[in-house]
């Protein structure tokens, strides 16, 4: 095993299972590697909001002069993306360096694809000489690989019902599953308007620093600025976060109290914070690229998210038709995303996607299908993401819309073909984001 795709083909191998949750294993491999980190570390859980938190407190971070480390998942398209340092993606030889000293420390012990390759990505980020850490959980809290590393500050971002059949079928059960991620007597920082009952009762349990918005910590803004407010220190005149999207402010106002909660260990100063939120970006998330029709792409893939992307979308003004390809993972609860985006969506470009998991195209029309009040909707199937886009872009019109959402996959099978532009005044660039 040679090169970077090599491992991560004998990672698949390995395992019987997909997703098997539990720390026993993973935890095992980690003390032989002596894995640790001696600099602060952020851990990030929820079901929507995780990757713009953990882009918000990298750019911060980095504006504020920190060396910084990064770990997010999955990846859109390709994998050292899961791993950034000061702000660049991990070299792929790096990652085979420490593929190979996770092979050699795990023995007997099977991993599942994702501890065998959070391990790697932790053990490059552990010898890359850093001043600040950010993990974000790849699903629940409690029993993900990520939480063999104690945290110095736990955030919790929006909470909804999402991989019931491994964390539960209520917000309750599923908060509880990511309230794991909390640790005594340091700072968690919730930045869900309306929590769980479970996350605050275990952070009273174990006597962590709860930071809860609207209480510990608040915003406000009009429609040029807003302002924040926490423990002792406030900005005003702030502007928007460059991520768009109506929820951006909250996550931005979790990542400004955990930043204030660490503030004696990463001191940011408010320029700092302005630069940070200004130069931020995040492919994928309700970004809009430059261009003629209209074009977005959003990896909204629960009902959750696909609320918050109607919302975005209706914030953007009147566009005579609104065309979407879409495809999502079968396990998901499809049918509220469908009926939420439903009114919107003027053609469906229904696709295909390159894993097992995934539900067909036909399988997704015929879902719509069912549900639809609409009688002047059309919709159509296609083999791949990219020939979906290729065909709604033969449609649309230069004033139309195109919206490519659900699972990373579809965002992603996208964005790795560098976004063609039919309709724009020049050529896309090579890739977006």
């Amino acid at each position: 095993m040679k090169t970077l795709d090599d491992w991560l083909a004998h990672c698949e191998r390995l395992h019987p299972q997909t997703i098997e949750l539990g720390l026993e294993r993973v935890r095992t491999v980690a003390q032989r590697m002596r894995l640790g980190f001696d600099c602060p570390v952020f851990t990030v859980a929820g079901t929507n909001g995780k990757g713009s938190t953990c882009a918000m407190l990298e750019a911060i971070l980095l504006e504020a002069g920190f060396r910084t480390g990064v770990y997010t998942s999955p990846h859109l398209v390709r994998f050292e993306e899961r791993c950034r340092i000061r702000g660049e993606s991990a070299d792929a030889s790096e990652l085979v360096a420490s593929f190979a000293v996770v092979e050699s420390a795990r023995g007997d012990i099977s991993l599942t694809y994702f501890e065998f390759t959070t391990l790697a990505i932790l053990h490059v980020l552990a010898r890359a000489g850093l001043d600040v850490v950010v993990l974000e959980v790849g699903l629940g809290g409690r029993l993900d690989a990520v939480n063999i590393i104690d945290t110095d500050c736990a955030i919790i971002t929006s909470i909804d019902v999402d991989h019931t059949e491994l964390l539960g079928h209520t917000r309750e059960q599923i908060g509880l599953e990511k309230a794991g991620i909390l640790r005594t007597g340091r700072p968690a920082i919730v930045s869900d308007p309306v929590p769980p009952q479970s996350v605050l009762d275990r952070a009273r349990e174990i006597d962590a620093d709860l930071w809860l918005l609207g209480r510990d910590y608040n915003y406000s803004g009009d429609q040029q600025q807003w302002a924040w407010a926490g423990r002792g220190r406030r900005y005003a005149g702030l502007a928007y976060p460059a991520l768009r999207g109506a929820n951006q402010l909250i996550n931005a106002s979790g990542v400004l109290a955990a930043l204030e909660a660490m503030r004696p260990r990463l001191p940011v100063t408010a320029q700092a914070v302005r630069n940070g939120l200004a130069l931020v970006e995040l492919p994928g998330r309700f970004q809009v690229v430059p261009g003629q029709p209209a074009l977005v792409l959003d990896v909204a893939h629960n009902p959750h998210s696909a609320a918050a992307l109607a919302l975005n979308l209706d914030a953007m003004g009147f566009y005579p038709t609104t065309h979407a390809v879409f495809g999502a993972m079968a396990d998901k609860d499809l049918a509220p995303m469908l009926a939420r985006m439903d009114p919107l969506i003027d053609r469906w470009y229904f696709t295909d996607l390159p894993t097992p998991r995934a539900a067909g195209a036909a399988a997704l029309q015929a879902d719509w299908q069912a549900l639809t009040q609409r009688k002047d909707a059309a919709s159509a199937v296609f083999g791949s993401p990219m020939e979906a886009l290729r065909a709604a872009e033969a449609q649309a019109q230069a004033t139309d819309r195109i919206v490519v959402f659900g699972s990373f996959y579809t965002v992603g099978g996208v964005l790795e073909h560098g976004v063609p532009r039919l309709h724009a005044g020049q050529p896309g660039p090579d890739a977006v984001g």
